[in-house]
C-alpha cells in the first residue's frame, strides 16, 4: 500500500519571485497585486496537478533568525521586504486560510528550517514528502522519501537523489559540503576564496566529505588551495552551520490540520472580488445562491398585489413584484400598467433606473414612485467598490454567497426585501440618508428620462468625418514608414513598433514592461523631442482612437426607432459622486481637437423650431475651494468677479493683472486647476514643459498668496488619517483606506484623493441638485424642453424655440441659486443648432 504523501511550499520565497517576475499588478484603488496572483496561480496548479491529500505551508517570520546570531552579515545584502510586497502577505495568508490550508511560520526560524522539521516528523510518521521550492539548499533533504519539485522553467524540475547528483555531481546530503566550500551569494554566506562549484565538487569527490577533506588537508595537492583551506577553517565551520537546516524546530506535526479540505469558496469568491481577479472568479465553482434559504415564497394572483403599500420589483425575462410575506407574482402587460404608475405604492428594486427604462421601452409604462434602490444605497455606503450588482451587495450586508449564475426572480425579491431594512439603518447611522432620499432617489428618475431622450446625432456628418480621417490615417501611415527608413510594419503591433523604434532606429529605451520597451503615450511625448516618428504615432493613436470610439461606434449605436442616440448615465461609476456615461461615453469627447470637436458639432437639435441649450458651470470646483478653504484671497476674487487665472498670475508673478501676458496665465491656470488634482512639482513640470525646481518655485509661491488652501490641504489630510473618510458639502462621503498604506506611492495618491474629493464630490451634488430642480420645474409647468446631457459641470437641453426664453430663466435660476456658498456661482448658458456652434446667453 504507498504511502500517504505530504507537500510542502516555501511560501516566502514564491511570494518574492512572483512579486519582482509579474511587474506593477494592482487593483484599481492602488492595492497591489502581483505576488498574490503568482503566488495563487503556483497554488492552484499544484492542487490541480498534484492533487495532494497532505499540504502545508511555510514563511519567513523576520530576518531576525538564530543564523543572524551566529553571523551577523547573514542576508545583509537582501533589503528589507519592499512595502508593496509587504502589503500583500497578510493577503496571501487570508488566501491560504481560505483554501483550509495548514499555515507555519515560527519566530527566529526561516521556512526552509520549518520545511526540515516537518520532513523529518512526516517520515516518522511514514509519510513521504515533496517539497515545491526553487532554493538548491533545500536540496540537502533528499533522500528516497523526500524529493524537491522546482517549478521553473518549462515544466518544471523534479529532483529525486539521481536528479541531484545528475545536476550536482554529488549525494544530496552533500549538497552542504559544497555550498559550505563555494558559499551562498543569495544569502551572503561568502564561500572560501578560489572555490566555485566545480572545485567543492571536486574536493568533496576526491576525499569523499568535508570531515574526510578537513582531517586529510595535507593531501590536497594544489599548494595556494591546500593554504586557503587552512586559513579559513573556522569559517568553514560557521558556513556549515549557516547553510545546515534545522531539523528540530519546536513545532507540531498533526497529519489531520494537513488534510486537504474543500476551501471555503464564499470567502475566496470575497477576497478575489477585492482584489478584481475576474479570471479567479470565474474558476471558482459555483456557490450556492440564497435561494436555497429562501422561504417558499409562493406564487399569487397578481391583482392582489395592486392593493399592497409597498412592493419590490424585479425583472429577469419579465417583470416579477413581490410583497413580503404574500407572495411574488411575475405580471402581465395588464398588471404593469395598473401597478407601475400608482404614486400609492412604494417600489424597492435593485437598478430601478433599468426598470424605469426597461418598463417605458417594453410597455409604454411610466414607473413612478420610485422608494428605496439596494444598488444606489450600497454605493452611497461605499462608493469604491468595483462592483454593485446584487450578489455582491447582499454578501456585504446580509452575509449570503451568492452565485449570480443561479440567482432565480424569487430569491433576488427576497434579498432586495431584507436589504432594505439593513441599508436605510445603515444610511441612518452614516448620516447619508438625506443626501440618498433627497438627491440619489430623485436622481433615479431624472436620468431615466435623459437616457429615454436620447441625443439627436447627424449621422451624415460623422460618415463624412470618418472618410476624412481615414484619409488623413493613410497619410500618417505612409509618412511613419518612411520615417522607419521605408520599413513596413503593424503599427498596431507593440512588438514589432518596439522593433522598429529601439532596434532599427536606435532609440532611447525610457520604460520598460515584462515584455520589453514601452511604446506607451508618455514614452513616445518623450521620444517625441528626439524624432519625428514618436509625434506621428502620437497623432495615429489620437485620431485611430477618435474615430473607432466616436465617429464610427456611434451609427450602429443608434436607435432604429427614434433615430438617436440613447447613452447610459451611472449613479455608481465614481468613488467622488460624478455621474459617468456609457455605451457610448458621451463625457469624454476631446474638445480641444478639430477632430473632437467636429463630433461635438455631430450632437444636433431633435427638429424643426428646436435648438441645444448648453448651461455650464463656471469655474465651479475653484469656487468650492474658495468656499471650503475660506482662503481671503480667493474669496475676494470670486466676489469682485475677478479673471481668476489673471489674478493668480498676478499673484504669482508679483505684477498688475494688466501686466498678465497670455502663457502667465495660462501657467496660472494649470496651477489653479491643478492644485484641486493635488499637483506635484513634477507633474507641473511635466505639463508645463519647465524644470521641476521652476514648477516648485510656482507651487511655493501660489501657496504663499494664498495660504487659505494650504491649510485647506494639510486638514483634509489630516482628517483622511484619522477617522478614514472625507466628505462633500452635503455629507457624501469616501472612505479612504489606502491613507496610512506603507507605500509612499499609494498614501500619496490617497492623500491626493482626500483634498480633491471634497471639491469633486461637492460639484457633483450641486450639478445633481441643480438637474432634480429643473426636471422638477419642467414636469410642473409642463415644458416640452427635455434634458439630455451631463457632462460633469455642464447640462444641455432640447429646447423648442417658444421656451427658449423660460428654460434660459428656469436653467439659470436653479443652477445658480441651488445652494448658498460663500462665493458667487455661475452658470455660463450657449444655444445653437448642434453641441459646437453655440452662442452665449446674456
Amino acid at each position: 500500500m504507498a504511502r500517504p504523501r505530504l507537500f510542502l511550499l516555501d511560501a516566502t520565497a514564491f511570494c518574492y519571485r512572483a512579486y519582482y517576475a509579474l511587474g506593477e499588478l494592482a487593483t484599481s484603488y492602488g492595492q497591489p497585486t502581483n505576488a498574490v496572483y503568482g503566488f495563487v496561480n503556483i497554488l492552484k496548479k499544484i492542487l490541480k496537478n498534484d492533487k495532494p491529500q497532505y499540504l502545508g505551508i511555510c514563511f519567513d517570520v523576520s530576518r531576525d533568525t538564530f543564523r543572524q546570531k551566529k553571523f551577523a552579515e547573514y542576508k545583509i545584502n537582501r533589503p528589507s521586504m519592499p512595502e508593496g510586497l509587504s502589503s500583500q502577505v497578510p493577503i496571501i495568508k487570508d488566501i491560504i486560510s481560505a483554501y483550509r490550508i495548514a499555515c507555519f511560520e515560527k519566530e527566529g526560524f526561516e521556512a526552509d528550517d520549518l520545511i526540515a522539521t516537518l520532513a523529518k516528523k512526516a517520515q516518522e510518521n511514514d509519510f513521504d514528502v515533496q517539497i515545491v521550492s526553487s532554493d538548491k539548499d533545500i536540496l540537502q533533504l533528499v533522500n528516497e522519501r523526500v524529493s524537491v519539485f522546482s517549478p521553473y522553467k518549462d515544466t518544471g524540475t523534479l529532483y529525486n537523489i539521481e536528479k541531484v547528483k545528475e545536476r550536482y555531481g554529488v549525494e544530496p546530503r552533500q549538497i552542504i559540503e559544497i555550498l559550505t566550500l563555494m558559499g551562498d551569494a543569495t544569502d551572503n554566506i561568502p564561500g572560501i576564496s578560489g572555490i566555485g562549484e566545480k572545485t567543492a565538487t571536486d574536493l568533496i569527490h576526491t576525499f569523499g566529505s568535508l570531515d574526510e577533506l578537513l582531517e586529510n588537508l595535507d593531501k590536497v595537492k594544489a599548494e595556494k588551495l591546500k593554504s586557503t583551506l587552512k586559513d579559513n577553517i573556522s569559517k568553514i565551520s560557521l558556513n556549515r552551520e549557516l547553510v545546515s537546516l534545522d531539523h528540530d524546530v519546536d513545532i507540531v506535526f498533526d497529519p489531520e490540520k494537513l488534510k486537504v479540505r474543500e476551501p471555503d469558496y464564499a470567502k475566496l469568491y470575497k477576497i478575489f472580488k477585492e482584489l478584481e481577479f475576474k479570471k479567479m472568479l470565474k474558476d471558482l465553482p459555483a456557490i450556492a445562491g440564497t435561494q436555497d434559504d429562501t422561504p417558499g415564497l409562493g406564487m399569487v394572483d397578481a391583482a392582489g398585489l395592486k392593493l399592497e403599500k409597498e412592493l419590490v420589483l424585479y425583472y429577469q425575462d419579465g417583470f416579477f413584484a413581490y410583497a413580503g410575506g404574500k407572495g411574488m407574482a411575475q405580471l402581465g402587460s395588464a398588471q404593469i400598467k395598473d401597478i407601475f404608475p400608482s404614486v400609492g405604492i412604494d417600489k424597492s428594486g435593485h437598478d430601478l433606473k433599468k426598470l424605469k427604462t426597461r418598463a417605458a421601452r417594453q410597455e409604454g409604462c411610466d414607473l413612478q414612485a420610485l422608494g428605496f434602490d439596494t444598488m444606489i444605497a450600497a454605493y452611497l455606503l461605499n462608493p469604491s467598490k468595483p462592483d454593485y450588482g446584487l450578489c455582491e451587495v447582499a454578501w456585504d450586508y446580509l452575509g449570503c454567497a451568492i452565485d449570480s449564475r443561479r440567482l432565480t426572480p424569487e430569491a433576488a425579491c427576497d434579498l432586495i426585501f431584507r436589504l432594505r431594512p439593513v441599508l436605510e439603518a445603515r444610511l441612518k447611522e452614516t448620516n447619508l440618508a438625506k443626501l440618498f432620499t433627497d438627491i440619489e432617489m430623485p436622481l433615479v428618475e431624472v436620468l431615466a428620462d435623459m437616457e429615454l431622450a436620447g441625443v439627436k446625432i447627424d449621422l451624415g456628418l460623422l460618415k463624412q468625418l470618418s472618410v476624412d480621417i481615414e484619409k488623413q490615417l493613410i497619410g500618417l501611415i505612409e509618412k511613419i514608414y518612411a520615417l522607419a527608413g521605408g520599413v513596413q510594419f503593424n503599427i498596431n503591433s507593440p512588438k514589432q513598433l518596439r522593433q522598429v523604434l529601439f532596434d532599427d532606429l536606435k532609440l532611447p529605451v525610457f520604460k520598460k514592461t515584462k515584455s520589453g520597451p514601452s511604446t506607451d503615450e508618455e514614452v513616445l511625448e518623450s521620444l517625441g523631442k528626439k524624432h519625428e516618428i514618436a509625434r506621428a504615432l502620437l497623432e495615429y493613436r489620437k485620431l485611430t482612437k477618435i474615430k473607432s470610439t466616436y465617429v464610427d461606434a456611434f451609427g450602429p449605436l443608434l436607435d432604429r426607432e427614434t433615430g438617436r442616440l440613447h447613452a447610459s448615465f451611472n449613479q455608481t461609476g465614481t468613488e467622488t459622486g460624478r455621474l459617468s456615461s456609457s455605451d457610448p461615453n458621451l463625457q469624454n469627447i476631446p474638445v480641444r481637437t478639430e477632430i473632437g470637436k467636429q463630433v461635438r458639432k455631430a450632437v444636433i437639435a431633435g427638429g424643426k423650431g428646436t435648438f441645444l441649450l448648453s448651461a455650464d458651470y463656471s469655474q465651479i470646483e475653484l469656487r468650492i475651494l474658495a468656499h471650503l478653504c475660506e482662503d481671503e484671497n480667493l474669496l475676494a476674487a470670486f466676489k469682485k468677479g475677478e479673471d481668476i487665472h489673471r489674478f493668480t498670475a498676478s499673484l504669482i508673478y508679483g505684477c498688475s493683472e494688466d501686466d498678465v501676458s497670455s502663457q502667465m496665465r495660462e501657467t496660472a491656470k494649470r496651477i489653479n486647476f491643478g492644485i484641486v488634482y493635488g499637483l506635484s512639482g513634477y507633474g507641473l513640470a511635466r505639463d508645463l514643459k519647465i524644470s521641476f525646481e521652476e514648477a516648485n518655485t510656482f507651487i511655493e509661491a501660489y501657496f504663499l498668496r494664498y495660504p487659505g488652501v494650504k491649510t485647506y490641504i494639510e486638514k483634509q489630510i489630516e482628517r483622511a488619517r484619522s477617522e478614514g473618510y472625507v466628505m462633500t458639502i452635503l455629507d457624501r462621503r469616501r472612505y479612504l483606506p489606502e491613507i496610512k498604506n506603507k507605500n509612499m506611492g499609494i498614501r500619496q495618491f490617497a492623500e491626493r484623493q482626500a483634498v480633491n474629493t471634497p471639491i469633486q464630490g461637492s460639484a457633483a451634488d450641486l450639478i445633481k441638485m441643480a438637474m432634480i430642480g429643473i426636471h422638477r420645474r419642467i414636469r410642473k409647468m409642463s415644458l416640452k424642453s427635455r434634458l439630455i446631457l451631463q457632462v460633469h459641470d455642464e447640462l444641455v437641453f432640447e429646447v423648442p424655440r417658444e421656451e427658449s426664453e423660460a428654460m434660459v430663466s428656469l436653467v439659470r435660476e436653479n443652477m445658480e441659486k441651488v445652494i448658498e456658498l460663500k462665493v458667487p456661482v455661475k452658470a455660463v448658458i450657449k444655444r445653437g443648432s448642434n453641441w459646437l456652434e453655440m452662442e452665449e446667453v446674456a
